[in-house]
């Protein structure tokens, strides 16, 4: 923590922190306080303009958490548009964001699957919450919420329903090909030959299940986070069948990354 920022914390009746994560599909931010407790939160479409973006939802959660910006002592921003926040003095990596978000939770050795709109990362913990390796896939949109959101239209089915139709199925279709263009391929020919739209959307949840367990190992303790599982739970449940054991989510999946940016702001 800096001099000035010191003083802004000993002299403001309410100190509040902020953490911003600017990621490629929606933007997130936070503002907690002292005891790191989420006092508002704000989660948007990062759009085009990811410095508005990024306003918008500070604002949003400013006024979620009763607070103006010169409450503010320090605010730290992270993801794929991070150097676009304009309230941020710093910024801090994904990894190490979504892995103190995580470690906040839930204060043990884990491994955190987090399912984003362009990217998936799987983070190995200790005990004490230090990093102890990790996974990324950047280059294929397989397996993330952009092979969801590419899927969606393609079967008529809303983005926001798939969750629960994929609960609906009695009769899963397993899709061969990890790729998002085979995969289109794959489900017309699937709709074509009569499957029910049920059937398959379950086979493209399992579809994201499997491309992310064949990315790394997992511990005994698993988290999962990201907007993918925000909105799509069941993700959740299929992946438990699949592993055999229970999976933790956060209270806000969509939110550690922004948590973790805030508790960088505090440390700071």
């Amino acid at each position: 923590m800096t001099k000035d920022q010191g003083s802004r914390e000993r002299h403001n009746p309410r100190p509040i922190y902020v953490g911003v994560d600017v990621g490629a599909s929606r933007t997130k931010a936070v503002v907690m306080d002292r005891e790191r407790r989420l006092l508002g939160r704000a989660v948007r479409k990062s759009g085009t303009d990811f410095s508005e973006s990024s306003r918008l939802c500070v604002e949003t959660s400013l006024e979620m958490a009763g607070a103006s910006e010169s409450d503010i002592v320090n605010a730290v921003s992270t993801g794929y548009g991070r150097k676009n926040v304009a309230c941020a003095t710093d910024t801090r990596t994904e990894i190490g964001c979504h892995a103190r978000g995580c470690y906040l939770a839930f204060p043990m050795a884990i491994t955190i699957i987090d399912i984003g709109g362009q990217d998936n990362k799987i983070i190995k913990l200790d005990a004490e919450g230090r990093r102890t390796g990790f996974k990324m896939n950047r280059k294929c949109a397989a397996g993330t919420g952009a092979f969801l959101e590419e899927m969606s239209p393609r079967l008529d089915v809303p983005l926001e329903e798939m969750n629960g139709l994929a609960m609906q199925s009695t009769d899963m279709v397993k899709l061969g090909s990890f790729c998002t263009v085979f995969s289109a391929t794959e489900v017309l020919q699937n709709i074509r030959v009569g499957k029910h739209v049920t059937d398959i959307v379950k086979g493209l949840f399992f579809s994201v299940i499997k491309r992310v367990l064949e990315m790394d190992s997992l511990t005994e303790n698993v988290v999962m986070t990201g907007g993918v599982v925000a909105h799509n739970p069941y993700l959740v449940e299929m992946t438990e069948e699949a592993i055999g054991r229970r999976i933790w989510v956060p209270e806000y999946p969509q939110l550690t990354g922004a948590i973790g940016a805030a508790l960088y702001a505090m440390q700071e």
